[in-house]
């Protein structure tokens, strides 16, 4: 039998493709709410391409302790909004959809390894990428649209891919 993974409620489909319709005080929040990550990047050193690298030869705890304290911050941040019953600017519920698992969560694993092996090559994940080109590291151009390039090739053959 084929791998068939159901497909979402068109009504929730139809809610999350819908343009967001946020005051001019919403984009500058959102710009603001950029323009600080970046910062906290920066200064963190998550940015800097020998802090991955470290991280990619196991020499070092610096990056694993990032990625390990942001992963129990959202956790616990995701949680409390819920808990809270706060909603998105638009007045939308903040959800978390459950996960559609394959077969031994082979499309996490396949695509793990891709956005991995992408993020060592590279030596930047896509969330400093624009706070790399921001820092003056214009080579991450290349990057940026090479991850555009991407997800656009993703998109074109999303349906005929075995998902």
């Amino acid at each position: 039998m084929a791998n068939h993974i159901p497909t979402a409620d068109p009504e929730m489909l139809a809610a999350t493709t819908e343009p967001a319709r946020g005051t001019a005080l919403a984009h500058v929040l959102y710009v603001a709410a950029g323009v600080l990550l970046g910062i906290v990047f920066v200064k963190s050193e998550v940015l800097s391409w020998f802090r991955i690298q470290e991280m990619f030869r196991f020499q070092g705890f610096h990056m694993y302790g990032v990625i390990g304290s942001a992963l129990v911050v959202a956790a616990a941040s995701v949680r409390v909004l819920q808990r809270l019953r706060v909603q998105t600017l638009d007045g939308q519920m903040i959800t978390v959809p459950p996960k559609q698992m394959t077969p031994g969560a082979r499309r996490y694993w396949m695509g793990g390894t891709v956005f991995g092996l992408g993020w060592a090559l590279l030596g930047a994940c896509p969330g400093p990428i624009f706070a790399l080109i921001g820092a003056g590291v214009t080579s991450m151009s290349v990057g940026l649209l090479s991850a555009v390039a991407g997800t656009w090739l993703y998109g074109a053959t999303q349906t005929r891919l075995p998902h």
